[in-house]
């Protein structure tokens, strides 16, 4: 009889241990995108990873540019899994597996350190995105509150200059355009104008009578 116990009880732990062992995968580096999305490879296929519960700063938006910090936090997660010996995925039960665009949404450990956790608390990367009880919330805003107290990157008052984008320039140019119509149109802009042209209409009429006198004298 204990033994007939002792079985049903493996049997009933079983499932639930197989069920966690598969939420973790190891993977390979495959490619860098920016600071909170990578690209790896599972099962000898590509994925696209977004890292779960984070949010890094723009470095390739199409309205945003660079933004503070996205660069330094973009380098830091290339280099991160780049030097890697181990890559766990891990899926967390409370989150969907994918989001919109596919991408795999997971917890990331990089040689058994969660990259997410060590993006917020070099203050590279912000809690966001929540949208369940996701396992490890509490240990990142934890570390998010540190970061924030010690004002260390995005938390930080002086923040590095974002590089302006082709947006940036083009927008400039239209505002000086603008500007320079605004002024020719305006009252005193139009005087100042018909000023400068009175006075070379001025100054052609007396070459044309100096030329003038010249050749009758002559």
């Amino acid at each position: 009889m204990r033994k007939i116990r002792l079985l049903i009880l493996v049997l009933l732990i079983t499932p639930s241990i197989v069920f966690a062992q598969n939420k973790k995968v190891d993977v390979t580096f495959s490619k860098c995108v920016d600071g909170d999305t990578a690209k790896f490879i599972l099962n000898e296929e590509e994925i696209t990873v977004r890292f779960l519960a984070i949010d890094t700063p723009e470095t390739k938006h199409p309205t945003k540019g660079e933004e503070p910090y996205g660069k330094e936090a973009s380098d830091f997660t290339c280099k991160s899994i780049q030097n890697a010996s181990s890559i766990i995925l891990e899926y967390d039960d409370n989150s969907n597996t994918y989001d919109k665009y596919n991408r795999h949404l997971v917890w990331v450990y990089v040689d058994d350190v969660l990259l997410q956790d060590e993006l917020i608390k070099k203050g590279l990367a912000k809690v966001a995105y929540l949208y369940g009880d996701y396992a490890y919330t509490e240990q990142l805003q934890a570390s998010e509150k540190i970061a924030q107290k010690q004002q260390i990157g995005i938390w930080s008052d002086e923040k590095p200059t974002a590089k302006s984008t082709l947006k940036d320039y083009w927008l400039l140019i239209v505002l000086a355009i603008a500007i320079i119509i605004v002024y020719i149109f305006s009252t005193k802009g139009r005087k100042k104008i018909n000023r400068k042209i009175k006075s070379k209409v001025k100054s052609e009429m007396k070459k044309e009578v100096k030329d003038e006198f010249k050749k009758w004298i002559s």
